[in-house]
C-alpha cells in the first residue's frame, strides 16, 4: 500500500513531491511526507545543500518487521495477528552540478553519503575477497583418494525355496 504512494513521488523535485503528498488521501502519504522532510532538512544541515536544488533519485519500500498478535477463539483456539511494517528507503540527488553528484541514501532516518568511487572500490574488493577464497579453497582440497582394487564378485541370486512358492503373505 505505501508502494502506492511512493510511486507518485519518483524523480519528482522535493518541493513538487511534498506538495503531491500533501494532496494525497492514502494513509502511508504521511509517513512518506516525514521521511522526506528528515531527508530534506538533513541534506540542509549536514550537507549544506539548498532543498530547492534536490530532487528525489530513488525511493522504495521493503518490507519492515512483523508484528505479530493473537486473537483468542472458541474451544481454546487462537488466531494469529500479522501487522506488517515497512521500511522506506530515499535517496535525493542534486539537480545542478552533475559532475560533483552526490547521493544521500535515507533509510528510515538514518542516512548515508554515497559515492560512486565507493561503490566502485567495494565491488573490486568483493571480487579480490571471492578469489581469495577460491585461491585458499583450491590450496586446502586434498588430493582425490585411489580406491584400492578390490576382486568384483558376481552376485548370486536369492534362492527360493518350496517355502516361497506354498506360502505367500498376500494373494496374486
Amino acid at each position: 500500500k505505501a508502494r502506492l504512494v511512493v510511486d507518485l513521488v519518483r524523480r519528482k523535485r522535493v518541493d513538487e513531491a511534498e506538495r503531491i503528498l500533501e494532496l494525497t488521501v492514502k494513509r502511508a502519504a504521511k509517513p512518506v511526507a516525514k521521511l522526506l522532510k528528515t531527508a530534506v532538512a538533513d541534506a540542509r544541515n549536514n550537507f549544506h545543500i539548498e532543498p530547492d536544488n534536490l530532487y528525489i533519485s530513488k525511493i522504495f519500500v521493503d518490507e519492515g518487521p512483523k508484528y505479530k498478535r493473537w486473537r483468542p477463539r472458541s474451544r481454546g483456539m487462537a488466531n494469529e495477528i500479522i501487522k506488517r511494517t515497512s521500511r522506506i528507503t530515499l535517496v535525493l540527488r542534486e539537480i545542478e552540478d552533475k559532475n560533483k553528484a552526490k547521493d544521500l541514501k535515507v533509510e528510515s532516518g538514518k542516512i548515508k553519503e554515497i559515492k560512486k568511487e565507493d561503490i566502485a572500490l567495494k565491488r573490486k574488493r568483493k571480487k579480490d575477497e571471492k578469489s581469495e577464497k577460491t585461491a585458499d579453497k583450491e590450496a586446502n582440497k586434498r588430493p582425490a583418494r585411489l580406491k584400492p582394487e578390490t576382486e568384483t564378485t558376481k552376485i548370486k541370486p536369492k534362492k527360493t525355496g518350496a517355502f516361497k512358492k506354498i506360502f505367500r503373505r498376500k494373494a496374486v
